[in-house]
């Protein structure tokens, strides 16, 4: 190609992976529904954006070390500490279950459905294996299911990429060696793959602890060098064994979401931006190497074989993995419902299938783009019944508001209990030890974690957040985290009005972003006392928030005159 023609193809492929992205916001649905028919319909038009043509040989392993970047984005999403008991043993049934059960059962029907070989059959059925976070994510963000369920199916997604990446590399290499090892050859090569990933994890994050901790390097700094740590020790993985980069990739994300040390400020901004990126120039990149004359004879046979993935595959792996656990039966019935393929089944398949086809598997060449119509039929078909599937299960989280009051005063701990009394779902944040200390024993939830991390869009989306009170003393962070949080969080922000004049002008922010006015902070401050009635409002009380009759949790501000029916949370006299 000539250098005017990767120009236009990289700027096309960038152009359309963050178009496709807007487009499907302003629609409301998942990216994944407008990037692949994007992609498809541009390497139908112009060569210019098919990725061999652009990368050549370098496609793959760059496709590699794209994944592990979004898969230790994904990590950083996975606190350990929150996946204990049912959850646990959930999430791990339903990865090795997965894996066992989804891939045998999809190989089986690939082969006569789709024509080819025992061998190409078990291909697929193990890229099939895998699920993925960058499309569970999305979809769980829409549907909201209560907190559990949102959980299991983010640990499952980034878990089971993990897990199949590596399968898929032994099976391909079986295959193009025509290899013929017992179970217990290939257990053993699997185990040392997740040995080596592990291995590779660890060294990785005290890596990310050094550059992090011990150096304290700046924001940039701190951001870049996470990248570069990722994609150097996933490289180096790669290297000796093929694909176990995306277990250390994974473990790292885990372990600085996990371990205290790694208590830092948050740098999810930039990877959420960074990992869009790479999400939507992969799917583009990948699409456009599936042609019409290649996807036309398996259209039928590939909606034969969703079918079974769908109604047979998903539903047995997950009353398997949730045998003998407490969870209800909505919540199973929902786990059975929620198998969408994402951007390893897509990666995995482009690598794999053009060399197996090469070394004479017969139809290997089929394997793209059925796995291509897999991705789009799953995604598309869960994305549309997701909702009212959740909704006639009962395992939708109420439309009740969960603020997170941040601030541990006493004035604000007696207002989270009073609003627990009202049956809002209240979850605090304090940074000082007392106030935390002063949370804990009223027994309320405490957020774990910095800040902007909690807040963040995955953070906020996992924890049910549906907006924030910056309730401190120290004006001076109200003022600052309002207008920081307001730049990085997809939430309604508001602080507490200042006492002191002077501080007005830092990040005041609108009138209705401000709560009350000063008389009254002053008041709150100085320790005044809470109540609350469902009745009319007394002359000498002052209304700060409103619970109303669906639990909304309607704040006083500037601009929001005291209105409405409800459970009035009001200042003393």
């Amino acid at each position: 190609m000539t250098s005017q023609q990767i120009l236009t193809g990289a700027g096309l492929t960038v152009v359309l992976a963050v178009g496709a992205q807007l487009l499907a916001g302003r629609l409301r649905i998942p990216a994944i529904i407008v990037l692949l028919p994007a992609g498809f319909t541009a390497g139908a038009l112009t060569q210019d954006v098919h990725p061999d043509q652009l990368l050549g040989a370098a496609f793959a392993p760059l496709v590699s070390l794209a994944v592990a970047v979004i898969l230790y984005d994904a990590g950083l999403g996975l606190d350990l500490g929150k996946l204990s008991g049912h959850t646990r043993r959930t999430v791990v049934r339903l990865v090795w279950i997965g894996a066992l059960a989804t891939a045998p059962i999809a190989a089986a029907a690939a082969a006569p459905l789709l024509g080819v070989s025992a061998q190409a059959a078990t291909m697929l059925g193990t890229v099939l294996v895998v699920s993925g976070p960058t499309v569970v994510g999305p979809l769980l963000a829409f549907v909201r299911p209560n907190e559990r369920l949102q959980r299991i199916l983010l640990w499952e997604g980034s878990l089971i990429d993990a897990v199949g990446g590596i399968l898929g590399a032994l099976v391909f290499h079986a295959l193009l060696s025509d290899a013929r090892h017992g179970l217990g050859s290939g257990v053993l090569e699997f185990l040392a793959s997740v040995a080596l990933g592990l291995a590779g994890g660890a060294l990785g994050a005290l890596l990310l602890w050094w550059l992090l901790v011990r150096l304290a390097v700046g924001e940039v700094l701190g951001t870049t060098a996470q990248l570069a740590a990722v994609i150097g020790v996933a490289a180096g993985c790669d290297v000796l064994r093929d694909d176990t980069g995306l277990i250390a990739a994974v473990v790292m994300g885990v372990a600085v979401a996990t371990v205290p040390a790694f208590d830092l400020p948050a740098r999810r901004p930039f990877f959420e931006s960074l990992v869009s990126l790479i999400v939507g120039v992969l799917f583009v990149s990948i699409s456009a190497t599936v042609s019409w004359s290649a996807l036309r004879p398996v259209v039928l046979p590939g909606l034969a074989l969703v079918a079974v993935l769908v109604l047979l595959a998903r539903p047995l792996v997950a009353a398997l993995a949730t045998l003998g656990t407490d969870l209800g039966r909505g919540e199973r019935a929902f786990l059975g419902w929620m198998a969408p393929r994402g951007i390893v089944a897509a990666s995995t398949a482009a690598t794999f299938s053009s060399e197996l086809a090469a070394g004479g598997v017969g139809g290997a060449e089929k394997i793209l783009p059925a796995t291509f119509l897999v991705i789009v039929a799953t995604v598309t078909l869960y994305g549309l019944t997701a909702t009212p599937v959740a909704r006639w299960l009962g395992v939708v989280r109420p439309a009740r508001s969960r603020p997170l009051l941040v601030g541990g005063d006493p004035w604000v701990v007696q207002l989270a209990l009073l609003l627990r009394s009202a049956g809002i779902d209240v979850l605090m944040w304090a940074g000082r030890a007392a106030h935390r200390e002063r949370i804990a024993a009223a027994g309320l939830e405490l957020a774990q974690g910095e800040l902007l991390a909690v807040v963040g869009t995955e953070g906020a989306e996992q924890e049910g957040i549906t907006a924030v009170f910056l309730l401190t003393r120290q004006e001076d962070f109200n003022a600052l985290a309002a207008s920081v949080l307001r730049e990085g969080a997809e939430l309604p922000v508001y602080r507490l009005a200042a006492v002191h004049t002077g501080e007005q002008a830092v990040g005041a922010g609108s009138p209705d972003q401000v709560l009350f006015d000063p008389a009254v902070a002053a008041r709150l401050a100085q320790g005044a006392e809470l109540t609350s009635t469902a009745d009319g409002i007394p002359a000498d009380h002052r209304l700060l928030f409103t619970v109303d009759p669906a639990g909304r949790l309607l704040p006083v501000t500037g601009r929001r005159p005291p209105q409405g029916a409800g459970l009035h949370i009001l200042l003393a006299p």
